[in-house]
């Protein structure tokens, strides 16, 4: 039997419980024993199979309550939470749901009732009960109390009432803390697994310490310091026990305060105190000898005082203290309470108003017509009053405190729907129908013996004891689903012999109805294939009993009758062999059956080298033709039609000109261009020549033999050196004469190109940034020559302006627009016509027409070939051969 630390170990570990001490363990192991007796047929390891996990199962429920607890005089209390276990699980007598009468499956929504009997109900049942009871409308006979509840429904089991807001619409675990559990193999069904945490009874503050179960939760099963019921004796006791009574003398002071209680120590408010003593009354005229909790009292004797006023004696019997004012001092009022007067005496009498009295007679509807006067108004409302009867058939004046009754019969049907009410002058609130239900229940046994009603029957509240064939084993189920529930298994062992060859080492088995379970053992019989039959035993078995009376109506399929029948040869050879394909590929091989003789092609390439000795064959896996072997599967391989890729001995860009051969390639004999190092000049060269020479010898080819064509960086001058392969040698000693002048470029002298960079790069001023118009400008210093040359000209310039001013074309002259450009003169000159538009428009029209084309061709033909592609790779995968497993 596993513990609960190994079934949470085998679960994945998610839930650690601490280890049970043995007699625990002796106590639990015994949860399901009568279960597993009055479970399923079938053989002995069946049987063990179940008890095991049951076991487990309850193990993991109670372990943390029995770890704490550490067993005693609690484990009792955990016997009707073992019985809801065991409805759980399908094994007990609760498996089953009272309102359909279906066996209630471990992926069922359930509801249980939480707060009466904890029975489990499908959620649909329970849904559809309560919303017929709720629907059940409320009768006149029923009161006031009573009828503001009609809406309520009850539990079909222990009849305990719930609000219509209280309908489940959710399903729920036990604890109620996750909704919708999914359903674990390794936990109890319908619930979520973890610890229950509700509030345990007694309000001691502690939460149940068990997972989530059915049924209600055990005591609390904690040690406490507690006290006894007086108080006088301090112990340490479990929660759930902890008020106890030390069976000594109460210490406790009786509710007078002055005597201590007699009696032993007990729970709630001491007794009332029987000490006897005289005691006076309350006004003190008379003595008595009374008991102490009796000892305020009234005597007979009347006041005989006077109240304050002294004119009216006290009416109060006997009482303590003084008798108090009058109650006719102050304002006082007329009998109809209209009229006030002020002033007057406590023994004046009032006077009448003379106005009428008004107030309302026991109608409620009319008022007192009588003159203001003393005493009582009438009794009855003599006031004539159109009123109709209870039902409304019927009108007729009479006085108004007459009730109004006629002859016919109520002819709606009652609350059970079935049957008319048949009362007189009934106001529509007719009563409950008092006949008996008597239609048959879901059990088909009984009838309904409960008052005529509406809606389903509550479920039959009997129950039936099934027993083995030999009567030893027996257990009880709900009456009706006695013909779905399996025979009780019997502990007496089976005496039916086994036919095939494990007769003499089978393990015995216990008695059962039917067939004798198959033999699960090997066959291990020789096959022709020197391999040995793994199956289960398939030989011949004995005939099967008679079966129970009360047998399933469908009967589940074992594992063995998916398997060979009993009594059939064995099996082609079910050894699993690794085969190679028709090409003989490495790594193509297949797991196979023994058995299995057919040929299969693996999904790899040929891979032989073709006759080319470059490449390869990529057709799929076949068999090659081989000399003396006639084989109908055999191929050639295909013939090599590629180009030659082979690189080069020297490196060249251009492919070999010839098909793929084995040989080494000719030579290039292509012609590349190339130009010299200054650009002035392009030579031609063979690829295979050019290629073999050194990057030296190639430099030293490439050049023209002329002078640099190529400009300095930091003068406008071009290389004076021949053509050179890298940077120019002269760039910042450039010896050329360079004409050098004043800002006004009225001196000039002649430098060295090397003297003017040095004079540039003095003055700050890069002379890569100088033009070559202006490269010199500005380098010589101005004098003062330069100044009257300026100012000369300045005049000059003065002079020819007023001319120009003089000059000028009078103002009533037409002024002619300067000559533009040519070109733009043509373009002006030369208008577009409206053919020529017309026939630019139809041009891009039928461009954008034929792009629009064009693409919805290419749309149209790629949807269609998306389809062709996918059609032929289904095509080739269902000619693949399929790899196909034997299950063992």
């Amino acid at each position: 039997m596993p513990t609960a630390t190994s079934y949470a170990a085998a679960a994945g570990g998610s839930r650690h419980f601490p280890p049970l001490k043995p007699p625990l363990d002796t106590i639990t192991a015994t949860v399901f024993s009568e279960s597993d007796e009055s479970s399923a047929s079938g053989g002995d390891s069946e049987s063990e199979s179940q008890s095991q996990p049951s076991s487990a199962l309850e193990n993991s429920v109670f372990s943390t309550y029995l770890h704490v607890s550490g067993g005693g005089a609690l484990d009792a209390d955990l016997s009707k939470i073992r019985s809801f276990l065991a409805g759980c699980s399908n094994r007990g007598q609760f498996s089953a749901c009272l309102i359909c009468l279906e066996r209630i499956r471990i992926s069922d929504p359930v509801w249980s009732c939480s707060s009466g009997c904890y029975v489990l109900f499908h959620l649909v049942c329970i849904q559809s009960w309560a919303q017929q009871c709720s629907s059940i409308l409320p009768s006149s006979s029923v009161s006031s109390a009573s009828s503001s509840s009609s809406n309520n429904w009850h539990c079909p089991k222990c009849r305990l009432n719930y609000a219509k807001d209280l309908i489940p619409r959710e399903y729920l675990c036990f604890c109620g803390k996750v909704e919708s559990p999914p359903p674990d193999p390794w936990i109890l069904p319908h619930s979520c697994g973890e610890i229950c945490g509700r509030s345990l009874r007694g309000s001691c503050g502690h939460e149940c310490l068990l997972l989530c179960h059915p049924g209600p939760c055990p005591p609390c099963p904690k040690f406490v310091s507690s006290q006894c019921f007086c108080g006088s004796t301090k112990d340490v006791r479990r929660c759930a026990l902890k008020a106890f009574s030390c069976n000594k003398q109460c210490c406790r002071l009786s509710a007078c305060g002055l005597h201590k209680c007699p009696e032993k120590c007990h729970e709630g408010i001491c007794p009332p105190c029987r000490v006897k003593s005289v005691y006076k009354c309350l006004c003190g005229r008379l003595e008595e000898v009374r008991e102490c909790f009796e000892h305020e009292f009234h005597c007979e004797t009347s006041c005989n005082g006077i109240l304050n006023c002294g004119k009216h004696p006290c009416e109060r019997g006997c009482h303590p203290g003084s008798c108090g004012d009058c109650p006719l001092k102050g304002k006082r009022t007329c009998p109809c309470g209209k009229k006030f007067y002020h002033g007057m005496t406590c023994d004046a009498i009032v006077p009448t108003c003379g106005s009428t009295c008004e107030k309302k007679l026991s109608c409620n509807l009319h008022r007192c017509p009588e003159r203001c006067h003393r005493g009582k108004c009438a009794e009855t409302c003599r006031i004539i009053k159109l009123k109709f009867c209870r039902c409304g058939s019927l009108k007729k004046e009479i006085p108004c405190h007459q009730d109004l009754s006629c002859e016919r019969k109520c002819q709606r049907l009652r609350d059970c729907g079935r049957h008319a009410c048949k009362r007189r002058c009934c106001d529509g609130n007719c009563p409950p129908c008092p006949e008996i239900c008597g239609r048959k229940l879901r059990c088909n046994n009984h009838k309904c013996p409960s008052p005529c009603h509406r809606g389903t029957c509550s479920p039959c509240p009997l129950m039936v004891t099934i027993s083995c064939f030999c009567g030893e084993t027996h257990f009880e189920v709900p009456c009706g689903v006695e013909k779905d529930q399996k025979p009780p298994k019997c502990p007496r062992p089976c005496q039916v012999s086994r036919l095939c060859r494990h007769s003499s080492v089978s393990r015995k088995h216990k008695c059962h109805y039917g067939a004798c379970p198959p033999c699960r053992m090997i066959c291990k019989e020789q096959l022709s294939c020197d391999h040995i039959c793994k199956q289960r035993c398939h030989g011949p078995v004995p005939p099967a009993n008679p079966e129970f009376t009360l047998k399933p109506k469908k009967k589940k399929k074992t594992q063995w009758r998916n398997e060979n029948k009993p009594g059939t040869p064995c099996v082609p050879c079910q050894e699993i062999v690794v085969k190679s394909c028709l090409g003989n590929h490495i790594g193509g091989e297949q797991s196979m059956l023994c058995s299995d003789k057919r040929r299969f092609l693996c999904p790899n390439l040929c891979g032989n080298i073709l006759q080319c000795g470059n490449h390869y064959c990529t057709k799929d896996c076949h068999v090659l033709k081989q000399k003396g072997v006639d084989d109908l599967l055999a191929q050639s391989c295909e013939e090599c039609l590629l180009p030659c890729q082979k690189e080069r001995e020297l490196t060249c860009k251009h492919p070999c000109s010839l098909p793929c051969h084995i040989n080494d390639c000719p030579p290039c004999k292509m012609l590349i261009k190339r130009s010299c190092h200054c650009g002035a000049m392009v030579h031609v060269f063979e690829c295979m020549y050019f290629n073999s020479l050194s990057d030296d010898e190639q430099q030293n080819v490439r050049t023209c033999r002329g002078p640099c064509h190529r400009k300095l960086l930091n003068c406008p001058h071009l290389c004076p050196e021949i053509c050179h392969p890298g940077q120019c040698p002269s760039i910042d000693t450039c010896n050329k004469k360079v004409t050098v002048r004043c800002a006004c470029q009225n001196l000039k002298k002649e430098w060295r190109c090397q003297d003017v960079q040095n004079a540039y790069h003095t003055n700050g001023n890069n002379p890569k940034d100088v033009s070559k118009n202006r490269f010199g400008l500005g380098i010589l210093p101005c004098n003062s020559e330069c100044m009257v040359k300026l100012k000369a000209r300045d005049s000059e310039l003065l002079l020819r302006k007023t001319n120009v001013v003089e000059s000028k074309v009078p103002a009533n002259t037409e002024r002619f627009p300067k000559r533009r450009k040519k070109r733009e003169r043509v373009k002006e000159e030369q208008p577009i016509s409206r053919f020529q538009g017309i026939k630019t428009f139809v041009r891009r029209l039928l461009m954008i027409l034929m792009i629009l084309l064009i693409l919805s061709a290419s749309m149209y033909y790629g949807y269609k070939g998306i389809f062709r592609l996918s059609d032929w790779m289904n095509e080739i995968e269902n000619k693949r051969p399929k790899k196909s497993y034997t299950r063992f």
